[in-house]
């Protein structure tokens, strides 16, 4: 990461008009360097991340927020944060991050899947640790939230009481079939953590999506017993599901975060004023609130997103 500092002064705005007799010489400005790029506002810029409910939620609050900033945002949401990291920077500028997540993501690109995780439980705290990282990817992170979001594991009910469950832990030695995100295996905060620190036999990993409608239903149907979501989610008291306490607490902090290619941001550096001015302003209850609006009352994301906006006075 590189955490932001202030910026060099602007670039000049106009050139001096120099009062001369005719036919004297303009002299040149010997530190003047035509090939440094002027700071600017508004243009073209790409956001991506994750497609699941939240992700898409955050997106369109950044997709509005800069919008109404001048800029022209295409947004392109994919299933997993390995297919958008393969062009960040570079065809993506901006994303909605959670700092345990892409730390993490980079760490095993640079190491290997079973590389030991970043684990600090203080979100500003993991964003230092993942320094190095994320300026070697040439990426910037801004303000950390104090909004959470932390991967969650869930059972039905029924489940949960027939079988006296109601941790993770609970679950060492038992067979179960895990729903979760396409990513997820392997991994020391998914099927991998499961495995290695629980010692849970994950027998098969069904890639039906992260607190995706069918991963919901196939733990409702019998066919996984533990299904993938977040802390987060609003919609599972409604459908008769519970999370599972964590409580090797094998996941890092996942507090939101703006992630921006560097050289975008040393381009458009209003940006980071933009985007802070959300961080503030997302708190883990509104957002479990406004998660809620989208998966159990079925309002448009890009509805929930600018009725919150433009009660924050942020539109």
């Amino acid at each position: 990461m590189q955490v932001r500092r202030p910026l060099a002064a602007a670039l000049a705005a106009g050139s001096l008009l120099l009062a001369g007799c005719a036919g004297d010489d303009l002299a040149e400005d010997p530190a003047e360097d035509d090939s440094t790029p002027a700071a600017t506002a508004g243009g073209p810029v790409s956001i991506s991340g994750q497609n699941f409910p939240e992700a898409t939620l955050v997106a369109s609050m950044y997709e509005q927020l800069l919008e109404d900033a001048g800029y022209d945002p295409t947004v392109r949401l994919v299933d997993s944060r390995s297919v958008y990291i393969e062009t960040f920077p570079g065809d993506v500028d901006v994303v909605p991050e959670y700092v345990g997540g892409i730390v993490n993501e980079l760490n095993a690109r640079k190491l290997g899947d079973k590389a030991e995780p970043f684990t600090a439980g203080d979100g500003d705290e993991l964003a230092e640790e993942g320094a190095d990282l994320l300026e070697e990817q040439g990426i910037t992170l801004l303000d950390v939230s104090e909004a959470t979001d932390t991967n969650a594991f869930f059972v039905t009910q029924e489940y949960a009481e027939e079988n006296g469950v109601t941790k993770l832990s609970d679950l060492e030695g038992e067979s179960v079939t895990l729903a979760a995100a396409p990513d997820c295996e392997g991994r020391l905060d998914c099927e991998g953590g499961l495995v290695d620190e629980y010692g849970i036999d994950v027998t098969k990993v069904l890639p039906l999506g992260f607190a995706s409608d069918q991963t919901y239903q196939s733990v409702l149907d019998g066919e996984s017993q533990l299904g993938l979501t977040s802390t987060t989610d609003g919609t599972l008291e409604s459908q008769g599901l519970v999370v599972l306490e964590d409580d090797k607490q094998i996941q890092p902090a996942q507090n939101l975060v703006p992630a921006v290619s560097t050289d975008f941001l040393e381009e458009h550096p209003d940006v980071e004023e933009v985007l802070n001015a959300l961080m503030a302003a997302l708190t883990t209850e509104n957002l479990t609130e406004l998660n809620g609006r989208v998966a159990v009352d079925r309002e448009k994301p890009e509805d929930v997103a600018r009725d919150f906006l433009e009660q924050e006075g942020l539109l």
